[in-house]
């Protein structure tokens, strides 16, 4: 199991252990419990992020089950939520430059948005960069659990040493504060000179759909997500080949690039 899926699956378990109790025996756990738990914690959630924590709570339920601490399918009382196409367009290159320029947003936002959209990469990987897995000069930084270099542009160049301020281990992205008594991070997820711990998927998404709240036709901000997917759709316009695109986003094949951009089949090539 890599990093980033440990760290994804860790979200949604610490979620559901605060609510129902870190003692409770797994068995006595009930599905229609887990989507109370759900409803309040994600329930005004965006279809992506819901499902996301589903899925993780049924790869842990069928793990569980296969060695008998579950008595029951623990997300039988959770629906796939569907992920409107419309939430998943293209944002605007002129409303991401202003994006880019607005003045009230902090430094940390500015870097990691532009670092997505730049290397256009998941957000799990970019939140899961420790500040000596970057090459400044290069413009490249290293995600180890996947063997991928990240790559990005004069924009992230300019603002990542101002983020690093000195800082030669530890997270990159760092939590707005020092975690509270029994919430300790692991080592991996702690910042040895400031005390604070990584920045959360959740806590990542939630400022960045408030500040593009305008942004979105339904009112409730942009997913991460559409920033990877809005870099890839952009090079494609652009003219860049499905090669050229796997190679900066770390697709494995050319099949998982067509939620991004249209990708030619041979039929649609001229001769």
């Amino acid at each position: 199991m890599s990093a980033d899926t440990v760290r994804s699956y860790r979200q949604t378990l610490t979620r559901l252990c605060r609510h129902l109790g870190e003692k409770a025996p797994l068995r006595d756990v009930t599905s229609h419990r887990v989507a109370e738990v759900f409803a309040a914690a994600w329930g005004t959630a965006a279809g992506a992020t819901w499902n996301r924590h589903r899925a993780a709570l049924r790869s842990f339920a069928t793990w569980a089950a296969e060695r008998g601490w579950a008595a029951a399918d623990l997300a039988a009382s959770l629906d796939r939520r569907p992920e409107p196409r419309a939430r998943n367009r293209p944002i605007d290159r002129s409303r991401l430059e202003s994006l880019w320029k607005r003045p009230d947003v902090p430094l940390r936002e500015r870097t990691l948005w532009l670092l997505l959209y730049e290397s256009a990469a998941p957000a799990e990987w970019a939140l899961s960069l420790n500040v000596e897995d970057l090459d400044l000069p290069g413009m490249r930084g290293e995600v180890k659990a996947r063997g991928h270099w990240l790559r990005w542009q004069s924009g992230t160049a300019a603002l990542l040493p101002l983020l690093v301020e000195g800082r030669r281990r530890g997270p990159l992205f760092l939590a707005d504060r020092r975690p509270g008594p029994g919430r300790m991070p692991a080592a991996a997820d702690l910042c040895p000179h400031t005390g604070r711990g990584r920045l959360s998927y959740e806590r990542a998404e939630y400022l960045f759909k408030r500040a593009t709240a305008d942004l979105d036709p339904e009112g409730g901000g942009c997913t991460l997500h559409r920033l990877r997917h809005s870099r890839l759709a952009h090079l494609g316009e652009d003219g860049w080949s499905a090669p050229m695109l796997m190679s900066l986003s770390g697709h494995g094949s050319v099949r998982t690039l067509h939620g991004f951009v249209r990708v030619p089949r041979p039929a649609d090539t001229v001769a």
